[in-house]
């Protein structure tokens, strides 16, 4: 996998503001702390992996405090469905 520079989250963050960087990187780690898993895939360091997250455009100011709602969601849904498949019909 490519090296993740400081250039390519700036660019993706916008206005090459390393300040806003990094109040957005140290809210994702935060996030990650309390379990959020990595929404991409590789076995760095969890900075090195915010950086990822963030250089990819999967976290951004619109977006960082909707991540664990988000999952949040999509983890009452696997459960719904999951409870209906094993009801048992009845008849």
């Amino acid at each position: 996998m490519a090296r993740i520079t400081v250039e390519d989250c700036l660019e993706t963050v916008g206005n090459h503001n390393r300040f806003s960087l990094i109040h957005l990187a140290v809210e994702r780690i935060r996030q990650h702390r309390k379990g959020e898993p990595f929404l991409v895939s590789g076995k760095n360091k969890e900075i090195v992996m915010t950086l990822r997250e963030i250089a990819a455009g999967k976290v951004t100011f619109d977006n960082i405090f909707e991540l664990p709602e988000e999952r949040k969601s999509r983890e009452a849904e696997l459960l719904a469905a999951e409870e209906s498949e094993e009801a048992p019909e009845t008849t």
